[in-house]
Order: structure tokens, then sequence, then C-alpha cells
């Protein structure tokens, strides 16, 4: 029988929740287990209630589950709010000096974490790693595998710092050794030698893009993609990538465009409020068909909206935003293994296509962590397209930077590439590059542009399709939902309801025969989303003509559980 374990930690910004949370993390994925791991907190320095849960298996996972094992109650609120989501074996570590556990509960597990902390190392501010070692020590797990973890995570800080933090973890885990009922039999490991990684989203999109060959960036932080910008901007320096933070999104993209107008891989990357910005730019790129990759990180809107929680309420935008028609590639990851597959093709269909290309995440999918397997980077392949070379380029008499084609796609000459000049402009223009306003060359050039999108449709990767016998009803999702709805459907399974899974990646140019042909095989097909509105819904409609029959949509700034839709597909079908 499969085996986990879920912690969650909770307390105030500045109680050091998410170290504590990303400690266990990586504790757990040592030992030898799958993990995967999210956060909850709220658009504040300090104060305001804020979580991080860790779950742990000896199998792959791919979503959080309920209820809980472990709960590290950090404060009074975290305790109050969280307790009935412990298990009824489960236990509730908290500082047994500072908080009032009220009720009938069992499995209390107090431990002075401040008290300690001070003892131990000197400092109380340390009480995070006491709860870290109690937490570790409650799921049976082997001290030195804790101990490693804070050599690494302290490293930068100096010896003094992290021989203090062992001590306090260790005060931590020895306390919590005093009650034996409290002490769990460790998950065995899943493999002993597996080469694996534990990455969150933006990490995995970042790794993706510097494999693909971004030579530059520009963007203004903003959550949830500020984490891509930082991790880009250091590990950049080994790859000779520019990283800039312009004034504001308008500058970031303006830039990010000229950069691949000027022959390098571009990108920027930025949420919902900074892309209503960059949209003048996105039709920039768009006429002038210049290859630029977007990361739009959606968050709850609209205006600020609920920074820093979830939504996918930006599926039209990205779609349809900025003005006039034009060709634009809309892809959604699944998957952390999504993200860097997704984020290294990004580039290529940008340059082939000489077009937009957006990457939708959401605030779930950039802070969750999940252990997959290592990366193959011989399986990262560079297509620039119709990109003409130095050598052919001192050899051109005439040169069209929007030549009209079959395609839609003219060859690309880079500026400074031989004798002859590149020239574009925003306003529309002719096969050279420079101003009309004829109606006849408008005609052309708007339909080039578009018979772009033929050619990306047959480019783009088919929708995840898992088929169950005898199944009469569809799960549709798009994006970060996957997880969620692989885990609710295996639960369905279990009592006894079949369903089948269709789940979009690259959703745009829409891949319409496919849905179809899926959605043609049930009776019932339940669309499920993080928006009040139902957009993929009304996008398959657009497309298909077919009208989903039931939709499950959540927009309270929280992302799906396995268990809440399994509970609302059930309502469904009966």
């Amino acid at each position: 029988m499969a085996a986990e374990i879920n912690f969650m930690v909770g307390g105030e910004a500045g109680q050091g929740v998410q170290t504590i949370g990303a400690t266990l993390a990586k504790t757990l994925f040592r030992a030898g287990l799958y993990v995967f791991s999210d956060q909850d907190y709220e658009s504040r320095i300090r104060g305001g209630h804020s979580f991080y849960r860790v779950r742990a298996a000896d199998r792959e996972i791919l979503a959080f589950a309920e209820p809980v094992d472990v709960l590290v109650a950090i404060d009074q609120n975290t305790f109050n709010l969280h307790h009935n989501e412990v298990k009824e074996d489960g236990v509730i570590i908290f500082d047994s000096e500072k908080l009032k556990p009220e009720g009938d509960h069992r499995n209390l597990l107090g431990i002075p974490l401040e008290k300690l902390a001070e003892e131990k190392a000197g400092n109380k501010v340390m009480a995070n790693s006491v709860a870290a070692g109690a937490a570790i020590s409650v799921g049976g797990y082997d001290f030195a595998i804790l101990e490693d973890v804070l050599k690494d995570q302290f490293a930068r800080l100096g010896k003094d710092i992290i021989e203090a933090n062992i001590k306090a973890a260790r005060a931590g885990y020895d306390s919590a050794r005093q009650n034996p009922k409290a002490v769990r039999t460790p998950i065995k490991p899943a493999t002993k030698d597996r080469k694996m990684m534990l990455l969150d989203g933006n990490q995995a999109l970042a790794l993706g893009a510097m494999a693909a060959g971004l030579k530059f960036m520009a963007a203004y932080p903003m959550t949830p993609t500020t984490s891509i910008i930082e991790y880009i901007a250091d590990k950049g320096r080994k790859f000779n990538i520019v990283v800039i933070q312009p004034e504001d999104e308008i500058a970031a993209m303006n830039m990010a465009v000229g950069a691949g107008f000027a022959g390098v891989r571009s990108m920027t990357a930025t949420s919902g409020d900074g892309f209503a910005l960059m949209t003048e730019g996105l039709g920039l790129a768009g006429i002038t068909e210049t290859p630029v990759v977007i990361v739009l990180g959606q968050r709850p809107g609209p205006a600020v909206g609920l920074p820093t929680r979830t939504e996918q309420g930006e599926l039209g935008f990205a779609i349809f935003g900025g003005s006039g028609e034009f060709p634009r590639i809309v892809l959604a990851p699944c998957t952390i293994t999504d993200a860097f597959d997704t984020a290294a093709r990004a580039f290529n269909l940008a340059e082939k296509y000489q077009t937009p290309v957006i990457i939708l995440t959401d605030h779930y999918f950039s802070t969750m962590s999940q252990t997959i397997p290592r990366f193959d980077l011989g399986e990262v392949v560079i297509d620039r397209g119709e990109l003409i070379s130095e050598a052919e380029a001192e050899k051109l008499t005439e040169y069209k930077r929007h030549k009209i084609t079959d395609s839609g796609i003219s060859p690309r000459l880079i500026p400074g590439h031989g004798k002859q000049l590149v020239v574009t402009d925003s306003d529309e223009h002719d096969e050279t590059g420079h101003m009309i306003e004829d109606a006849k060359t408008r005609r052309l050039m708007v339909a080039k542009r578009l018979r772009k999108l033929e050619g990306a449709k047959n480019a783009l990767a088919a929708p995840r399709y898992h088929p169950r016998p005898k199944a009469k009803t569809t799960l549709v999702g798009w994006g970060s939902t996957y997880g969620a709805i692989r885990e609710a459907a295996s639960m369905l399974e279990k009592d006894g309801t079949a369903a089948s899974i269709l789940q979009l990646n690259d959703l745009w140019p829409f891949p319409a025969g496919e849905v179809a042909g899926a959605l043609g095989k049930t009776s019932k097909n339940i669309v499920i989303e993080n928006n009040a509105t139902g957009q993929l819904a009304s996008l398959i409609r657009q497309e298909t003509g077919i009208k989903v029959s039931h939709k499950i949509l959540k927009f309270d700034g929280r992302p799906f559980s396995p268990a809440f839709i399994a509970s609302e597909v059930k309502k469904v079908v009966g």
C-alpha cells in the first residue's frame, strides 16, 4: 500500500514559515521520498496568516492533500484556523510557552520553541530550526539528513550560523523524541538511486529559458513572476545573459521586443496588471513580426486584486489582448517538467513563426515544488526558423523583411549582418517594411501574418488525453489544475466512478479537432478552472461549437484540491 505524510507549517509573515517549510521539503526529498509543496501567504512583509504545505510519499504525487498529519503551529491563529484539519491520529506541534490550545486534542506536542532556541543557539530567531527538527523527528527521519540540509541552507552565512541552527534543530528533534507516541515510522524511500530534483514552477521555467539560449531579459518585479527574474539574474551570470529591471512594464516589453529584433532570444515576465501595460508592445511585436517570449503569471484581479493568491482569469486576455488582429501562441504548462519543456519550446516557436509567445502560469504553479526527474539537456533542440546566416547575408542583393510567402513567414535577417538594410514599422507597411496606406497592401499583410497560425497549429503539442474504460464523464482542465484533476480522477475511480481526463497545455491556436474528438466520447463533460466565468468552457464553444455540460469553478484565490474536485464531480454525476 502506498504511504504518505502531510505537513502544514503556519504562522505570521516574518516568523520563518517559509524557512521551516522549505527545510522540511528538502529533508524529505533527501530522505528519498517524492515531495510536493505549496505556499499560501498574504501580501505583507510582517503579520497576516500564512502557511506552507509539504506532502511526501513513496510514489509520484501531483498535488497537495487533505487532511494534515503534522501541523506546526507557530502562532495561536494557526492553531485556531487549522487544528480541525489534522487527522485523528495526527500531531500538532506548538510552542508550549506561548500558545494555549483549547478543546480536547489527544495529540498535542508542546515544545518551548523560542526558549530552546535561546538556550541552545543563543538566539530565539532560530525557533524555526527547533520547529523543523521537531517535525522531522515526528516523521521518524534521521537527524543527519536534516543536518546536511541546514549546512547547505545556511552555507553563505558562515560556520557559526550553521552550527547554531544545527544545535537548535537538534534540540527540537530530541524534545519531540521524548514523546514516543508522537513519533511515526518513517516512510521507506521510493528508490535509492534516483536522479531527481526538487524544483518550483518558476525555477523550471527559468532553467528552460536558459537552456533554450535566452540572452536578454527585461522585467519589472511583480508577484508571482519575480523569482524568475531573480533566478535568471543570479544564474545568468554564468551564461552571459543580460538581465535588466527597467522603470516599468511598458519599458520592459519594448526592450524585450527590441532585443528580439536585434537577433537575440529575449523574454519578459509579469502578471495581469503588468501585462495590461504591455499590450501595446505586444502589438508592436505582432506587426513587426518580432519573436519574443512573455511569461504571464496569473493572480486574482481586477486591478491589484489579491496579489499573492492564485487564479486562471487571464486566458482570454492572453489570447485576444492587444489592439487589432495578429497571431500569437499561448502555452500553459501543466507540471513542473512541462515548465522546463514549455519554456524551451516557446523560444523555438517564437523564432520559427516570428511572433510573440505567451506562457500562462499562475501563483499556485509558480510557487509549488515537486520532485521530478532531472532534465535531459541533450533533448533541448534550438530551432531559429527562417534565419538568414551571416554567410548568406553577405550575398544578398535585396531584402524584404516582410516578404509575402505561402506560410506567412518571411526570411529573417539580423540587422548588421550583410549590407542590406532591415526595415520595419509599427504602422502598416509593405514587404520592404515601409509605411503604406492603401487597402490592397493592408489586406495582403494582415492575411500574411494570420497564415502563420495554420502552421503553428500543427507545431503545437496535442492535449493530454487519459481515456478511461466505460467512462461517461470527461474532466477538462488547463495549466496548473492538472495534478489535482489527475488525483481526483483516481479517487473517483476507487469509488466506482470512471472519468476520462482532457488537459490542455498548448491553448492557442486552439486544438479544436482533438478537443471535439475527446469530448464526443462521453455524455458529461466537466470543465474545471480557477475563474468565475468558465473561460476555457467559452473557448471550447467558440472554437468547436460544443457546449460543455457542467463547470466546476473556483475563484477565491485558492487552488483546487483533489478532494474538492472529487466531491464536486460526485454532485454532478450523482
